[in-house]
């Protein structure tokens, strides 16, 4: 993990050549990140049809000063996937942290949003850092270890299999101490149509954010995909209750990259993302099994949407 500088985390050109050689071709989603990717992501955030946003922060607002007893002031908010740093900047004013650490893959993006949380909020330790916190880490030494409460809003847990959200929720255990809390957004299971509206808007941007993954792909592993070669696709799978997307081939294409490449057939996909959706109950166990006790959980009147305070365990 460093502090922030414009360039992506790590190696990613074997993990997305081994994703895309893959009988069913693959790109894990953190590669939606670069700096247009996280902006078309705000965007998303504020349509109609992509409810999780909108009702995630009427919980977060309804729940108020409960929210600030369960959780606790004066702690050390570790915002995970930052991005803009909205939403967490909305309970800097409720949760009266000591220090704000933003982490987000997209170091060039955080990066301008960190700014501003420096000039509007002074007085507040900002640390920002790139990395890639889908994978094994650790916040360096500067980031005290006590009182730390990590933020995972907006329901991106969903994009862990169950499997890979309790081994992901286990390694955040493994970085708190006993007085360790977790505030995490879950989506809930609702309506298939409601579902599948809000990963395919009725103006585009989900197909667009998508879709620039392939140009994000070529710049990282220096393939050469045309966008136009490809549609998007959102469906549901009931079975494993979560939303799938994808991009599906227009007509038979030919993409090469150095030291590779793939033929795809017409109407061949590529699969970019999952969306879990849980059962509360379901979920409570997931915390259980990872090291966390659930506190307190929020929802809407729908029930569409949870927020879920846990304690280490």
């Amino acid at each position: 993990m460093q502090e922030l500088e414009p360039s992506w985390p790590g190696d990613p050109r074997r993990e997305l050549a081994a994703g895309l050689m893959q009988a069913a071709a693959q790109i894990a989603p953190k590669f939606f990140y670069d700096r247009l990717g996280s902006a078309l992501f705000a965007a998303i955030c504020q349509l109609e049809e992509y409810y999780p946003t909108r009702t995630e922060r009427a919980v977060l607002s309804h729940c108020g000063e409960d929210l600030a007893t369960v959780a606790g002031a004066g702690r050390t908010l570790i915002d995970l996937g930052a991005g803009d740093c909205v939403k967490a900047e909305r309970l800097f004013a409720l949760l009266k942290p000591q220090r704000y650490v933003a982490l987000d893959i997209s170091a060039d993006f955080l990066e301008a949003s960190l700014a501003r949380l420096r000039r509007e909020h002074h007085g507040l330790v900002v640390n920002g850092y790139g990395c890639d916190f889908t994978s094994d880490w650790a916040l360096p030494d500067e980031v005290p270890r006590d009182s730390r409460l990590f933020f995972y809003p907006g329901s991106s847990i969903g994009n862990f299999s169950p499997e890979e959200a309790r081994a992901f929720l286990a390694r955040l255990r493994a970085n708190v101490e006993a007085d360790g809390r977790l505030l995490i957004g879950v989506d809930l299971v609702k309506d298939p149509a409601t579902l599948v509206a809000a990963y395919d808007d009725a103006l585009g941007v989900t197909a667009a954010f998508n879709r620039n993954v392939l140009l994000h792909v070529n710049r990282l592993l220096g393939a050469d995909f045309s966008i136009a070669d490809w549609c998007h696709v959102a469906l549901f799978e009931p079975v494993q209750s979560r939303i799938e997307m994808h991009l599906e081939a227009l007509r038979p294409v030919s993409v090469s990259w150095p030291g590779g490449g793939r033929k795809f057939s017409a109407g061949e996909r590529i699969h970019t993302e999952n969306s879990y959706k849980y059962r509360q109950e379901d979920f409570a166990e997931l915390l259980t099994l990872a090291g966390w006790n659930s506190v307190r959980c929020w929802t809407d009147s729908r029930r569409w949407f949870a927020v879920i305070c846990a304690r280490a365990a």
